[in-house]
């Protein structure tokens, strides 16, 4: 009952009209950029942090959580249309997506992709507002080692599943923590790795290492690439409706998608490609057409945009009540409830509840927003994909510089802008995640607060880490996420070695 009851107060400061136009706002930016390949939430994200700096706080996580909602659902227009996914979530999509479009039926595709994820979506939502409390009745228990223990958690599930090489992940995680080291130690009040820069004192901007990164790095990133693949647009031939026995096959898909979407989406090394590709191969296994699998199945467009949005409301799980993001967009947020000096965790629950669930609330509201939008529109998404891409991303630098400027207007902050948009390219070039870099720079001084003060209550004594169940059965599971990937690794170079 108190859920229901906080839910509603929650709707209550969602229905605002300030509220209801920064939510409108991020579903519109979100489909915008997940249409356009290689542009997704946390880039978008990433350039707006400098802009909202001095803007409501609840109004600008509420548009955070719009775009995140509306990219997630955007790459599945580019995925249909183009055989390109404006996001890596919508790899499943285009398998079957863009060959119904080459058929004519790209209208049931883009609708069923449509509903799909706003059933899912709209059930994940709910899972969330449950799921919820009871997490945080279990957080408020935590001592100083739990919460160490759960950020290490965090740091080796994000940077062993980011990406292809754990080593390259762990290599990512260690300069955010090294950056997040700059500054003046706030237990002794010395500076640590400022160089002797007054500007580094205060310590490196999360705004400005992630607007490098994702910003600046991919479009030196994009410049780069000489060789272009032309992407034809396949046209919207027909009717944009789903008829009887399109929604006769794509009801069960899309429950089955949430199934598969929500818990996974909520696990520290969840994410949603990986429910993604689960949900197109639980498909391909139970549908009574399987002639149509590879020719245009419905079915393999439905159950994966379902579990697509689904892993976007249980990515928020471990976020809002932890404060652990387990995805690149997920870690932007929490640079957004950082820069208004928020602490995603359970304490938040109880000293803002009115921002918590009213974010919460919004996220039935941006659902309905994306359903509403997202089908007349069509037309509008695939002129969007008309925009040559020096203009696109000349107009990110330029947004970016600007963006930085008005947060902090400071040569030295230009010029670690440059920096991280160098690093950001480099990283991109030779396939090291970016996504581990943030989180280590928002989590380190976390986690070495959280480890000063465990040594402190302990007289220094180490074992205080393992002494605690919580701790130690959290410290077990990243030791096994460590060593997973190296093992299953070794054990797929072994059987290729056997065959």
């Amino acid at each position: 009952m108190d859920t229901f009851v906080a839910l509603a107060h929650g709707m209550a400061v969602a229905l605002q009209p300030m509220n209801l136009l920064f939510a409108l706002i991020g579903v519109f930016l979100g489909t915008a950029v997940g249409v356009l390949p290689g542009i997704g939430p946390a880039l978008t994200v990433a350039l707006l942090l400098p802009v909202t700096y001095k803007l409501d706080p609840g109004g600008s996580l509420i548009m955070f959580a719009g775009i995140y909602y509306g990219g997630m659902y955007g790459g599945s227009t580019t995925a249909i249309l183009i055989n390109a996914p404006g996001e890596s979530a919508s790899m499943a999509t285009a398998l079957e997506g863009n060959k119904m479009a080459k058929a004519g039926r790209g209208g049931p595709a883009l609708a069923t992709a449509a509903i799909g994820s706003f059933v899912a979506g709209t059930l994940a939502t709910i899972g969330l507002a449950f799921v919820a409390p009871y997490l945080v009745d279990i957080a408020v228990r935590f001592g100083p080692e739990d919460y160490f223990a759960l950020m290490v958690v965090a740091f080796v599930t994000v940077s062993a599943t980011f990406g292809d090489s754990p080593v390259r992940g762990l290599t990512s995680l260690f300069i955010g923590l090294t950056l997040g080291l700059v500054g003046i130690d706030k237990l002794t009040g010395q500076p640590r790795l400022s160089f002797g820069v007054p500007e580094l004192l205060d310590g490196v901007e999360v705004t400005t290492l992630a607007v490098g990164l994702f910003a600046v790095g991919e479009a030196l990133y994009v410049v780069s690439r000489r060789h272009q693949v032309e992407e034809k647009v396949e046209a919207v031939r027909g009717s944009l409706w789903m008829t009887k026995e399109d929604w006769k096959r794509s009801w069960k898909p899309w429950l089955r998608g949430f199934g598969f979407g929500f818990p996974i989406g909520a696990l520290p090394a969840g994410g949603a490609e990986i429910p993604t590709f689960l949900s197109y191969s639980a498909e391909r296994r139970l549908t009574k057409h399987p002639e149509e699998f590879g020719k245009g199945a419905i079915e393999g467009v439905a159950g994966p945009e379902a579990a697509n949005n689904a892993s976007a409301a249980g990515t928020l799980v471990p976020l809002l009540t932890l404060g652990l993001p387990t995805s690149a967009t997920a870690a932007m947020m929490l640079a957004g409830f950082q820069q208004y000096g928020l602490n995603p965790g359970p304490l938040l629950f109880a000293e803002r509840p009115d921002l918590v669930w009213g974010l919460i609330a919004s996220l039935f509201i941006a659902n309905m927003m994306l359903l509403v939008l997202n089908l007349p529109l069509v037309g509008l998404w695939v002129r969007l994909l008309a925009i040559p891409q020096p203009w696109l991303y000349a107009g990110i630098l330029v947004f970016a510089t600007m963006g930085t400027i008005a947060a902090k207007p400071s040569v030295v902050e230009l010029t670690m802008l440059s920096v991280f948009g160098v690093l950001g390219f480099l990283m991109r070039r030779y396939d090291f995640p970016i996504a581990p870099v943030v989180v280590g720079l928002i989590l380190g001084p976390l986690a070495e607060s959280q480890l000063r003060r465990a040594l402190s209550i302990s007289l220094g004594d180490p074992m205080t880490l393992v002494q605690s169940p919580i701790s130690a059965t959290l410290l077990g599971i990243a030791l096994i996420a460590l060593v997973a990937p190296f093992i299953l690794k070794n054990m797929s170079r072994f059987k290729a070695a056997e065959d």
